[in-house]
């Protein structure tokens, strides 16, 4: 047999819940703001604070940039502390599960898909999973991949985002 760092519980909570969050209200006050500092030190376009220019766009009003972050402050729960340090098992004890115990890891990057856009008076749901495991022999060894996937609902259970994220575990 393969030599492998994927445990038969791991493979069983592939799928599960790593975590979940609401946004309040978004407000169009949060939408210019977000522009103002993305866009700087450029004018942000017209379809992100000029309500009358944006009402004629395909749009029909104010919507928010792509990248923008409903929960960059604060999500609905209050605040939430994160986890100190930087813990290569985090996602399994997350799970309730031992992790494979690997010492180093670093960002394997991330892909997102756009679905519709956030518009003022949006409410947005994160629910995070753990998506997928691999394995690859790398010059140091063994490396684990690790893949979770954010996806972002609107009130109306709207496709908003999802964000695949792959973190590299050795």
């Amino acid at each position: 047999m393969a030599k492998t760092v994927i445990s038969d519980d791991m493979r069983k909570v592939i799928g599960g819940e790593l975590g979940r969050s609401v946004s309040f209200p978004i407000t169009d006050s949060d939408i210019r703001r977000w522009a103002v500092a993305v866009y700087y030190p450029e004018d942000p376009p017209k379809l992100f604070w000029d309500a009358e220019y944006a009402a004629g766009t395909v749009h029909g009003g104010i919507v928010a940039p792509e990248e923008f972050n409903p929960f960059a402050w604060m999500s609905s729960e209050g605040p939430q502390r994160r986890a100190a340090g930087h813990d290569p098992d985090m996602t399994e004890k997350t799970l309730g599960i031992e992790g494979p115990g690997l010492k180093f890891q670093l960002n394997g990057g991330m892909d997102v898909e756009y679905g519709v856009r956030m518009r003022p008076g949006d409410v947005i749901t994160s629910v995070r999973r753990l998506a997928e495991y691999r394995e690859r022999e790398g010059r140091l060894g063994l490396m684990l991949f690790t893949v979770s996937e954010d996806v972002w609902t609107n009130q109306k259970d709207e496709l908003v985002k999802t964000s695949r994220s792959t973190l590299i575990r050795y």
